[in-house]
């Protein structure tokens, strides 16, 4: 966590405007397209297809606030976020200041709700629906109603709006479920990340980012860097190991990959028939998550009875053995994300959010003789939200591009 302006991670913002301006580009020029007064069917994909664009904008700022900006509850949005760009009318000579937080969620909010209301609730896999007509609605890769719903449900944990959040929560559930989306079942689950998804059978992943054999990042795909036959970068630590093994009948244990006794990997990221590991899919989405936040959602609420409900579907799935407690808590939901959206990029933030700790354990284990923590580091081992290397600084050349951006000041001591 070493990062200083002049040597972090550049491209999380450079590819998330990159993102916000082609989603900007296709909201400038919606209303241009052309539309029959009788024709219905090209109004609904005319629709769908602003709404997506809305969704993906919402779901890029939301990830350059929470990388670049304090948790929204640290001091409710006051501190800063970064630039909303909504418009791809902007110049070479165009110097956005950084937002607040709360500004940026506040936009981020309002793109996901108008997405979600302009988005059509049913299409077909094939690319043909409605009256027959191809309108190139294939579901593959695109982003749903439920998913971004979902993400708004998100949004609004970040928050800390929680009726709001179940609501949200609620309507994505109800909509997926009767559209054929479900939860992976305990037998399937340890394989049924790289299967094809079909209209008959979707599954549960709600967005996904589809690689395939012509279009992927190669050797800089999740699959390629979190696999022992790729690069190798990313493992699980020895405490979370260990965590798992003090239920030896959690199905996740089976995602786990060992690697001659020196490393622990995860395996999320498998590849659809076909393909290779550079080609695997990253889910972006699923309905576990959806779940989980009404989970939450409803404990923050004092909703006793849908607490129960959601963590139930999630809990029984992962481990059989699992015995609900009298009465959900909030450590119960976290317990169980952690769990379940482990290498989805969920847990750091989930602790954040709720004002909890990131603890670091340095543990060893004869199966993961490899796997150390960076231990030198004290602070970076154990720290709350205040502590400035929960985000990233904003890159140098950025700040030498534009004379408006400011440096988060902790980053200039």
């Amino acid at each position: 966590m070493d990062w200083l302006p002049a040597n972090g991670p550049s491209t999380h913002w450079s590819y998330l405007y990159s993102i916000i301006q082609n989603c900007n580009v296709i909201l400038d020029g919606i209303d241009n397209i052309e539309i029959l007064p009788n024709d219905e069917d090209e109004h609904i994909f005319r629709n769908d297809l602003e709404g997506q664009a809305l969704a993906i904008r919402g779901l890029a700022l939301f990830d350059l606030t929470r990388f670049f900006g304090y948790t929204y509850l640290k001091d409710n949005g006051a501190s800063l976020g970064v630039p909303i760009i909504t418009s791809a009318s902007a110049t070479a000579d165009s110097k956005p200041s950084r937002n607040t937080v709360a500004e940026c969620y506040d936009q981020i909010i309002k793109d996901l709700k108008n997405a979600a209301s302009l988005m059509i609730p049913t299409y077909s896999w094939s690319g043909t629906s409605l009256n027959q007509k191809d309108l190139s609605l294939n579901k593959k890769g695109k982003i749903s109603k439920w998913a971004t719903l979902t993400l708004l449900s998100r949004a609004y944990l970040y928050m800390g709006k929680n009726s709001e959040a179940l609501q949200a929560a609620e309507e994505a559930i109800k909509g997926s479920e009767a559209n054929k989306y479900q939860l992976w079942n305990t037998e399937e689950y340890p394989t049924v990340w790289g299967t094809e998804a079909s209209e008959a059978n979707p599954g549960e992943i709600l967005f996904e980012i589809v690689n395939t054999t012509t279009e992927s990042p190669g050797n800089e795909s999740m699959g390629y860097l979190t696999s022992p036959k790729g690069y190798q970068d990313m493992c699980i630590t020895v405490s979370f190991y260990h965590h798992l093994l003090e239920t030896p009948n959690d199905v996740r244990i089976k995602l786990l990959v060992n690697q001659d006794k020196k490393v622990m990997y995860l395996n999320k990221y498998q590849p659809q028939p076909g393909e290779n590991i550079m080609d695997a899919n990253i889910p972006i989405v699923r309905l576990s998550e959806t779940y989980l936040n009404a989970a939450e959602a409803a404990v923050k609420n004092g909703d006793a009875t849908k607490a129960a409900k959601y963590l139930k579907a999630i809990a029984l799935r992962g481990n059989p053995d699992y015995t609900m407690p009298a009465k959900v808590t909030l450590d119960d939901v976290l317990e169980e994300r952690r769990k379940e959206l482990i290498g989805e990029g969920h847990r750091m933030f989930d602790l954040l959010r709720n004002n909890l700790r990131v603890t670091r354990i340095n543990e060893t284990d004869d199966m993961m003789k490899e796997v150390v923590h960076f231990a030198d580091e004290k602070t970076s081992m154990d720290f709350d939200r205040n502590y400035y290397r929960t985000i990233l600084p904003i890159p140098q050349k950025e700040i030498n591009a534009n004379s408006n951006i400011v440096q988060t000041p902790e980053y200039l001591k």
